[in-house]
């Protein structure tokens, strides 16, 4: 139940029209928490219906307007809630590690350039992170809200940094490897 969670914080930080809301998403809570458009304005809906937020007043009636949400006591109620609330860790599920193993028994074909592909992809996004944290974070922003998005960002940034780091070592592993794995054998590791 995490996308309604995401859309109230983005909310009480900013009341927003759908548009509005599915656009800052794309740029800061999509980073971590992602959803399709139409994901939001479903779920938009759902919260409504549950008085966790309502429709803001048009300042004046106009047909197709957009609408604007706030969230009211009770969506914020909800919000405290779900933060407080003690959660286990997901298990990893990574489809490139997954790919690897594979690679033990089938070959190494195609992999490494798909490594050098997820490389270039999260140099990149670190790169956009580091972006965002000179932009956003300057040394002199203590206050509390400011550090908690930082600490976000910082795990952002370190992800990315660990990804890169041991796609690094992994293309050097395969630099070592025969152009093919070699035959399968049984392994009882696990």
């Amino acid at each position: 139940m995490s996308l309604p969670h995401a859309i109230l914080i983005a909310l009480l930080e900013k009341p927003s029209s759908g548009l509005e809301l599915t656009r800052r998403f794309d740029k800061s809570i999509g980073y971590f928490w992602s959803a399709t458009h139409q994901q939001i304005y479903r779920e938009l809906g759902k919260l409504e219906g549950e008085g966790y937020i309502r429709t803001l007043p048009a300042e004046q009636p106009a047909r197709g307007q957009k609408k604007s949400y706030e969230v009211l006591p009770a969506g914020r109620a909800e919000l405290a809630r779900w933060t407080a609330a003690s959660q286990d860790p997901k298990p990893q599920r990574d489809i490139l590690l997954l790919r690897l193993r594979a690679a033990a028994v089938v070959g190494t074909a195609g992999l490494r350039a798909d490594l050098r592909r997820h490389l270039e992809l999260h140099q990149r996004q670190l790169a956009e992170y580091e972006e965002i944290e000179r932009r956003d974070f300057p040394p002199d922003r203590a206050a509390p809200q400011d550090r908690l998005r930082h600490l976000v960002l910082r795990a952002g940034i370190d992800l990315e940094t660990f990804w890169t780091q041991w796609l690094s070592h992994a293309l050097k592993e395969f630099a070592e490897l025969p152009a093919e794995a070699p035959e399968p054998t049984a392994d009882t590791s696990g």
